[in-house]
């Protein structure tokens, strides 16, 4: 394997928790449901500026962003599923299980295409 496979995987795995915590912050500021919590924002702020520093200091191979955009998203839909779970009076979590699952097969078939 080569030596940019790891800080591929480390960017991408920053953007899926950049996700997760954008949808966090904004469940537990604007959702009477979802407890508060400073956790959510800490984890978005941290995961944010860890991710811009990435972005200033290496450069993305071709076809990067676009994977790391889709796993922004697969965060974004994976927490709204859960809290969906978690609190039914919300509304059913069907379509982003449903996008969640169409996302994942997109980003299967563009990381085999990096192979």
């Amino acid at each position: 394997m080569t030596d940019k496979n790891p800080r591929d995987k480390g960017t991408l795995l920053l953007a899926f928790i950049t996700g997760l915590a954008i949808n966090g912050s904004f469940s537990v500021l604007f959702n009477s449901f979802v407890p508060f919590s400073i956790f959510p924002l800490i984890a978005l702020g941290l995961a944010a500026w860890c991710l811009h520093q990435r972005y200033l200091n290496r450069a993305m191979p071709e076809g990067m962003p676009s994977l790391a955009a889709a796993f922004f998203l697969l965060g974004i839909l994976l927490y709204s599923a859960i809290v969906r779970a978690d609190y039914p009076e919300i509304g059913s979590n069907f379509l982003p299980v449903v996008l969640m699952v169409a996302l994942i097969f997109w980003i299967g078939t563009r990381l085999r295409r990096r192979r």
